[in-house]
C-alpha cells in the first residue's frame, strides 16, 4: 500500500539576510487543541525587516529557516482534536505570541513578560517558531480570537500593532474618563496608530515629531495628529553633554510651537532613537509619563534628574497582554478614522521578498511612501 501524500502549501521563508525564498512545504494537520488557520492578511513589520535584512533582530539571530509575519487574520480550515470553540469558515485574529500559562507571570495576567513565550517569527527561542507568511498555519486555539462581524481582514491585521499601544496605553493610564493631552514621537505605524487610538480616548490634544516631513504631512491631513513639529537634523553631537542640551533646546522649540510650554501629560515615544528619548523626560508635564514603545538604542544618557524632580514616570513597554478583544473591538467601531490609510500598499506571498526591499527603501518608484505593507495569499494557495 503506498504512503497518502499529505497535500503542500507556499510559505515565505528567510534562509539567511537578503535571502527569502517562496517554498511549497507539507501542510499538516492541526494537533490536539489547535486551529488551522488559511492566513488571509498579515501586515509586514519592522522586526521582520530586521530579520530579512540582517539575519537577525537585536540579540536574536537566524539558527534555522524562518518563516515570518506575525501582524496577521484569516479563515479557520480545520480544527483539531479537543477544540470546541472554532469551526471551519470562522474569520479569526491571530494572536502570535504562544504564553506557557504556567509561570508566575502568566498567573499574574502579564504573560507578555513570560520566559517560556514562544513568538511566531522571533528567533529568540529554538526550534524558531513559524510566522503567518505561509499560506495555512496550525496555531493553538486559545490565541486565536473571533472577528466582529464588520471586522475586515486588513483591519484585524493592524490589531497586532494596535495591540502594542492598547497595552502602552495602559501602563500609562490612558483612558477615555481621564483626558489627556497627548505627544507622540515617530509617526510610522506604530506613531500613528498612537495617535489614533489618543484620539479615540478622547486625548484633548494629540500631536506628533518626527525628522520626516512627508510622514508629518500625512499625520495631520489625515487626521492623525492635531499638530506636527519637524525634528532638525543636525551633525551628530560631539560630547554627551552637547548631545543633551541639544535635546533640551529642540524639544523646547516643538512644545513652543505646539504652544505647550509645560509640556503633555502622556509621551508615547514611538521611534528608539536616544534624542527623542532624551527629548520625551523634557516634554512631560510635571507628573507626566513617558512610555517607552519603540526599540533602538541600547545604552542611553537620561537627565534623570529632570525626571525625578518633576516626578516624571518612564515606563518600559513590551508586547501586550489580554489586548485583542478590546483593539478588535475598537477597529470594527469606527472610533479609529482613517485608519485603514495606513496601509499604503500590498503584494500576493510569492512578492513577499520585493515587498520586503519595498519597506527598507521607505519609498517606491512613484516617490509614495511605505507605511505598512499588506501580504496577501500566494496565487498558488486553494483559498
Amino acid at each position: 500500500m503506498s504512503p497518502i501524500a499529505l497535500p503542500t502549501q507556499h510559505a515565505a521563508v528567510l534562509h539567511g539576510p537578503k535571502d527569502l525564498r517562496f517554498e511549497p512545504r507539507t501542510l499538516w494537520p492541526p494537533h490536539q487543541g489547535q486551529v488551522q488557520v488559511a492566513v488571509t492578511a498579515t501586515g509586514l513589520c519592522g522586526s521582520d525587516l530586521h530579520y530579512y535584512m540582517h539575519g537577525r533582530n537585536g540579540d536574536f539571530a537566524l539558527q534555522a529557516p524562518l518563516v515570518l509575519g506575525h501582524e496577521s487574520a484569516g479563515v479557520v480550515t480545520a480544527v483539531g482534536p479537543g477544540v470546541k470553540n472554532f469551526v471551519v469558515g470562522q474569520r479569526v485574529a491571530i494572536e502570535a505570541g504562544i504564553m506557557c500559562n504556567d509561570c508566575n507571570y502568566c498567573s499574574k495576567g502579564r504573560y507578555n513578560l513570560c520566559k517560556n513565550m514562544r513568538f511566531c517569527s522571533s528567533a529568540k527561542t529554538f526550534p524558531h517558531l513559524d510566522g503567518t507568511l505561509q499560506d495555512r498555519m496550525n496555531h493553538p486555539a486559545h490565541v486565536l480570537h473571533p472577528l466582529p462581524d464588520n471586522c475586515t481582514f486588513d483591519q484585524a491585521a493592524l490589531a497586532e500593532p494596535l495591540s502594542v499601544l492598547l497595552h502602552a496605553s495602559r501602563r500609562a493610564d490612558l483612558s477615555p474618563s481621564t483626558p489627556s493631552t497627548v505627544l507622540v514621537f515617530g509617526v510610522g505605524a506604530i506613531g500613528l496608530l498612537a495617535c489614533a487610538l489618543a484620539k479615540s480616548y478622547g486625548a484633548t490634544k494629540v500631536v506628533a515629531i518626527d525628522i520626516n516631513q512627508a510622514r508629518l504631512n500625512f499625520a495631520r491631513e489625515q487626521g492623525f495628529a492635531e499638530q506636527v513639529f519637524c525634528l532638525p537634523i543636525a551633525d551628530r553631537a560631539k560630547t554627551t553633554e552637547e548631545q543633551l542640551r541639544r535635546a533640551k533646546e529642540n524639544i523646547s522649540a516643538a512644545l513652543s510651537a505646539f504652544n505647550m510650554p509645560d509640556g503633555f501629560d502622556v509621551i508615547f515615544e514611538c521611534t528608539g532613537a536616544e534624542p527623542c528619548i532624551q527629548m520625551s523626560i523634557h516634554a512631560a508635564v510635571t507628573g507626566g509619563k513617558v512610555m517607552l514603545v519603540g526599540m533602538g538604542t541600547r545604552n542611553i544618557t537620561l537627565p534623570l534628574s529632570a525626571a525625578a524632580l518633576r516626578e516624571v514616570d518612564i515606563h518600559g513597554s513590551f508586547r501586550y497582554a489580554h489586548t485583542y478583544p478590546t483593539a478588535l473591538a475598537l477597529l470594527a467601531s469606527g472610533k479609529l478614522p482613517n485608519i485603514e490609510k495606513i496601509i499604503t500598499h500590498r503584494f500576493p506571498l510569492e512578492h513577499a521578498a520585493r515587498a520586503f526591499e519595498l519597506l527598507s527603501r521607505g519609498k517606491d518608484e512613484e516617490g509614495r511612501m511605505v507605511i505598512k505593507i499588506m501580504i496577501s495569499p500566494s496565487s498558488q494557495s486553494s483559498h
